[in-house]
């Protein structure tokens, strides 16, 4: 079973994602800001990321920098979502590290393929 992080600040989305992603079987822990997701990536290392660019003590950008420059975590798969969706927010969250960019609002059947994707290409 695979276990999955997810970073909003929005209580709603964390859980709409979570929903979605419980019902496919995986586990899911949640943070709401990037601080708060250092700390559980330093306690556990989950087998994959869904971050937000927006969000308060430390964006996106900077969490998956940190994430993708860190020994320990540098192989989990990170999958930003966020409203930020111009093509010069996707180009720069590529650049960050990340292996995927959804833009919201997003398809639940887009997400859950992605993520889906990278787990099977990183097992």
């Amino acid at each position: 079973m695979s276990t999955i992080l997810i970073v909003d600040d929005s209580s709603a989305l964390r859980e709409m994602v979570a929903g979605l992603l419980i019902q496919a079987g995986m586990t899911i822990l949640e943070a709401k800001d990037g601080i708060e997701a250092q700390k559980k990536l330093a306690a556990t290392t989950p087998d994959l990321v869904v971050l937000d660019i927006v969000m308060p003590n430390m964006n996106g950008y900077e969490l998956c920098r940190w994430i993708k420059n860190n020994p320990g975590t540098q192989d989990v798969p990170v999958v930003i979502c966020s409203s930020k969706g111009e093509e010069f927010d996707r180009y720069w969250g590529m650049k960050q590290g990340a292996d995927a960019y959804i833009a919201k609002p997003f398809r639940p059947d887009e997400m859950l393929e992605t993520v889906k994707q990278l787990l099977r290409s990183k097992a």
